[in-house]
């Protein structure tokens, strides 16, 4: 028998109402609005179940997108569902770390509340932009960026045909012309407020992992796949080393959903607002079974194939 891999989205899958069924009919989704909200400092359910803007604002949007997750893997597990591997989507990585028990969920949401404003400072005045790259035959996209000598680098590898480039502005919108030039089908701005996942945010990364070393890891209980090695990390040390660096640099998402099929992986169940990991999945191997739980009636339905 397969082993099942609970995912996690990252920053963009965010929206006003995520998470809110789970929260009117489970005790336990409720429970952790509570948690992160004590541990916030400001109200979750507000900010993830009224309309509002600062949703869409990094240093808020990484708490609530955190909490919405973990409030619906909250009600997965109590259906007695549970995940032999985890992985996330940079912010995902840290409910990822959750659902392996390496981070307690307090923590967690702590952490992100600064990793949020650490992105956001590092480079201020809307200087920074990502854009997504879709083709169908693949591109020598990271060559093309990195032969314009500018700062304009691959943020995300997430499926064949499907790449981020993130940098400055100019440099951006110049990759991107180039890249339409060179045969890529769409290039389409991101609505991002930053250049993540690229080296203009390692003094970003440097202050996470100055965080990440005064709050308690454990080693994962289920084997945790790192975005920035497509691998399994294990040891805590290892697992703050990588955190930090993840916020600048690349995210090797196809290459983790190869590893985890590689190891055993042949049901993916994304946990979270919308269907972006699932779809990405399905991109990267037909051969596995994919789940997204983002209502009850989805939980339902995951429950009905177990």
């Amino acid at each position: 028998m397969g082993k099942t891999a609970f995912i996690f989205p990252g920053q963009g899958a965010q929206c006003v109402g995520m998470a809110k069924e789970f929260y009117d009919a489970c005790e336990a989704s409720r429970e952790v609005f509570e948690k992160a909200s004590a541990a916030a400092g400001f109200s979750l359910e507000e900010l993830c179940f009224t309309e509002n803007e600062r949703i869409n604002e990094t240093r808020f949007t990484q708490p609530a997108l955190l909490t919405a997750c973990c409030a619906i893997l909250q009600a997965v597990e109590e259906a007695g569902i549970h995940g032999d591997v985890t992985a996330g989507l940079s912010l995902g990585e840290y409910c990822a770390l959750v659902a392996a028990g390496a981070m307690e969920f307090g923590d967690a949401v702590k952490v992100v509340c600064r990793r949020g404003c650490f992105m956001e400072e590092a480079v201020p005045g809307g200087r920074g932009s990502m854009a997504a790259v879709l083709s169908r035959k693949p591109m020598p996209v990271a060559e093309i960026c990195r032969d314009m000598g500018k700062n304009v680098w691959v943020a995300n590898y997430n499926c064949p045909g499907q790449q981020v480039i993130t940098g400055e502005r100019v440099a951006v919108e110049e990759a991107s012309q180039k890249l339409l030039e060179a045969g890529a089908m769409r290039v389409m701005p991101l609505k991002v407020n930053g250049p993540f996942h690229s080296p203009m945010l390692e003094g970003a990364g440097e202050k996470l992992k100055a965080l990440l070393d005064e709050t308690e890891i454990r080693a994962p209980k289920l084997l945790f796949v790192s975005n920035v090695t497509a691998e399994q990390a294990q040891e805590p040390e290892q697992i703050r080393t990588l955190l930090g660096r993840q916020v600048y640099s690349s995210v090797l998402w196809q290459q983790s959903v190869e590893y985890m099929i590689q190891n055993g992986v042949d049901t993916f169940v994304e946990i979270g607002p919308g269907k972006t990991l699932g779809r990405l999945v399905s991109k990267i191997s037909k051969e596995v079974r994919v789940f997204s739980v983002e209502t009850p009636e989805d939980l339902k339905k995951l429950a009905s194939e177990q």
